[in-house]
């Protein structure tokens, strides 16, 4: 009996979806996309609305740039150790690097262009070369050196598009850009007179994860999860204004008289209503407002909604997992030490990935291209990076304290666990050389000299 009732149901759905074509489908998959409202693909227009106007989409956004650049790279001639800070000092040509970089707010603008490829599938970092060609001109040599490079302009995929792809497949370009199209007016409201021009690839460095426009947006993997957020923040919000200014519902007693109600108001029967619509768009202007009825009783729809704090922490919690970011470095709250230390430890290792993986690289391709048109001279340059991983000043002070803890502890046994050198490499401290170790008391030594040196002859 079983078989045959499987047998007869399965012929009924059959027929319904004959009868019902579209609501009785055979397959048990739906498109969510269609059932809840998301689009099926997501633009660089959708990415950027939610950028500029989603708060926890610009706070991922902004979190992320922001740490990445928390401090500015150096740009070496070779790798060295000890290249950081005051430790060894740069070479003329990194002085002169230095500078030019500093005059065109090279890292500035960079990082301003990472914050729109990730906004977008890629954004471009436009040079301005002083070689005297339009930008749709191939470059070949720019002279000047260090300055030949005139400006940089940072670009949102939506103003820098590819207008002509390199089909000869003969070509060494093949399958990339042939030439760009910088329109800066067809994103944001920009002021003044907006630039419009075609531009040559030698003169655009495309910043994505890999380099090329193909890339995907930072915020797409969690963009339904900011149409969600906005929902719940946009149904709350609207529920408590209507809650709070609900046009009221007016119920009529069966006795009422519509010729009293006339006559109170001051009207003619056929302008009853009319003048009962001035009564409720007035007493809605203000709380303070009378509400006169007669024969009237006047009641309020109230609206009921659920905590949205719940469903809106779900959201929250899906977007921060699909950029990598800590819950609590997203939103900006810290619920014990414990907790935060580990959120920042967590975050600086996602960041540094970043920079190794994505921003480094694209700083090298800038770089390389300077060399191509003769702007820096050819050496094997080093992007040196201040690791984010390096303990703060007070933690490597109470890893020092520990360590001369050990040191105490073990003086009966006769043996010391770590030597003075190690100590100050812990801080970050050279060692001390050989006559920094033995020199006599600085006191002395000052003390002599205002003295003066003896005077040993005899008149």
């Amino acid at each position: 009996m079983k078989p045959t009732l499987r047998l007869v149901a399965n012929a009924a759905v059959r027929r319904l979806d004959q009868m019902f074509p579209g609501y009785f489908l055979g397959s048990t998959k739906h498109n969510h996309y269609a059932d809840f409202g998301f689009p099926e693909t997501v633009h660089f227009a959708n990415c950027f609305h939610a950028y500029t106007r989603s708060g926890i989409a610009r706070a991922g956004v902004e979190k992320t740039v922001g740490k990445t650049w928390e401090d500015t790279p150096w740009l070496l001639e070779k790798e060295r150790d000890g290249s950081q800070g005051a430790k060894t000092k740069e070479t003329a040509l990194e002085r002169e690097i230095r500078t030019r970089f500093e005059d065109l707010r090279i890292w500035q603008h960079m990082a301003e262009v990472d914050r729109r490829g990730l906004v977008g599938a890629y954004g471009g970092l436009i040079l301005r070369f002083a070689d005297n060609k339009p930008f749709e001109a191939p470059v070949d040599r720019v002279p000047g050196g260090l300055d030949g490079l005139v400006e940089v302009i940072p670009a949102w995929e939506g103003q820098l598009t590819v207008s002509s792809w390199q089909d000869d497949q003969t070509a060494e370009d093949y399958g990339r850009p042939k030439l760009f199209q910088f329109n800066e007016a067809s994103v944001g409201d920009t002021k003044g007179q907006a630039r419009s021009f075609n531009i040559h690839p030698d003169r655009v460095i495309v910043w994505s994860r890999d380099g090329t426009v193909h890339g995907r947006s930072f915020l797409e993997p969690g963009y339904n999860d900011l149409l969600t957020i906005e929902k719940i923040i946009g149904a709350g919000g609207e529920g408590f204004w209507k809650n709070a200014k609900s046009a009221p519902v007016l119920e009529v007693d069966k006795e009422a008289s519509l010729q009293a109600m006339a006559k109170a108001m001051g009207v003619a029967e056929a302008e009853v209503r009319e003048a009962m619509e001035d009564q409720v768009a007035q007493w809605q202007a203000g709380f303070d407002q009378l509400l006169m009825i007669q024969g009237m009783q006047a009641k309020t729809l109230g609206i009921v909604l659920p905590s949205p704090e719940h469903f809106f922490n779900i959201a929250l919690q899906s977007f921060a997992a699909s950029i990598l970011c800590p819950l609590k470095i997203l939103v900006g709250s810290q619920t014990g030490e414990r907790a935060s230390t580990e959120d920042a430890d967590e975050w600086a290792k996602v960041i540094m990935s970043r920079r190794h993986g994505e921003v480094i690289p694209n700083i090298r391709m800038f770089v390389q291209r300077l060399e191509r048109v003769g702007i820096l001279p050819e050496r094997d340059y080093f992007v040196d990076w201040a690791s984010l991983l390096d303990p703060s000043p007070n933690e490597k002070l109470e890893r020092i304290e520990r360590m001369a803890d050990v040191n105490v502890k073990m003086k009966d046994a006769g043996e010391l666990i770590f030597t003075p050198e190690e100590l100050r490499a812990e801080s970050g401290r050279e060692p001390l050389s050989e006559a920094e170790k033995y020199r006599e008391d600085p006191g002395k030594e000052d003390e002599e000299a205002a003295l003066g040196a003896p005077n040993d002859s005899v008149e």
